[in-house]
C-alpha cells in the first residue's frame, strides 16, 4: 500500500522533470565554473545524454537513484504499489542504459554515468572524472597532431567511416 494519497502520489508525479533536473543543474553549474563547455539534452545521440562535451566526444547521464535502479535489489523490495508497472519499467531502464552506453562506447564516446546521491555528496568528485576524460581526449587530440579540420572532417562522416576513423585515432594513441 502507498503511504501517500492518490492525490499526493499524483502531485510527486507531476513534479518529476526529465531534464533539467537538480543534480543535472548543479552538475552543469559546476562544470561551467571550470571553464567547460558543453551541450544539454543532446538529441544528436543515441539516449539523448544529460551533457555532452561535443569536441571531446563525452557524454555524461546524470542517474537518478530510483528511475535508473541504483541499488536495485534493496529498492525492489520497498515498491508497495503497482509492482507490476514500477518493477518491469525500471527495469527497462536499466537495460536501455546499459544498450545506450554500449552503443555509445562502441562509436568511440567516453561515457560516464553518475548516480544522484554521487552528484549530491561528491560533486567535486564528478567533475574531476569529467575533467580527467576531457584531459584525456585533449591528449589524445594532442598525440595524434588532429587539427580542426580532421575533427570537421570527421563530422562529415557516415556513422560506420566515423567508427573507423576513431579505431584508427584510438590504435594510433595506445601505440605512443
Amino acid at each position: 500500500m502507498d503511504d501517500l494519497t492518490p492525490e499526493q502520489r499524483k502531485k510527486n508525479m507531476r513534479a518529476i522533470r526529465s531534464k533539467d533536473t537538480t543534480i543535472e543543474l548543479a552538475l552543469r553549474k559546476a562544470l561551467w565554473q571550470r571553464g567547460i563547455r558543453y551541450r544539454k539534452n543532446y538529441k544528436g545521440l543515441i539516449g539523448k545524454p544529460d551533457i555532452v562535451i561535443t569536441k571531446y566526444r563525452i557524454a555524461v547521464f546524470c542517474d537518478s537513484d530510483f528511475w535508473h535502479g541504483y541499488d536495485w535489489e534493496n529498492r525492489k523490495a520497498r515498491i508497495k504499489s503497482n509492482r507490476d508497472y514500477w518493477i518491469p519499467k525500471i527495469e527497462r531502464n536499466m537495460k536501455r542504459d546499459q544498450e545506450v552506453t554500449a552503443t555509445l562506447v562502441e562509436q568511440g564516446w567516453i561515457v560516464l554515468r553518475f548516480w544522484e546521491h554521487t552528484i549530491r555528496k561528491e560533486l567535486e568528485e564528478c567533475v574531476n572524472d569529467i575533467q580527467e576524460a576531457v584531459d584525456v581526449r585533449k591528449e589524445l587530440f594532442k598525440s595524434c597532431k588532429i587539427a580542426r579540420s580532421h575533427r570537421r572532417e570527421e563530422a562529415a562522416m557516415n556513422q560506420d567511416e566515423r567508427k573507423k576513423f576513431w579505431d584508427v585515432l584510438l590504435t594510433m594513441h595506445d601505440a605512443t
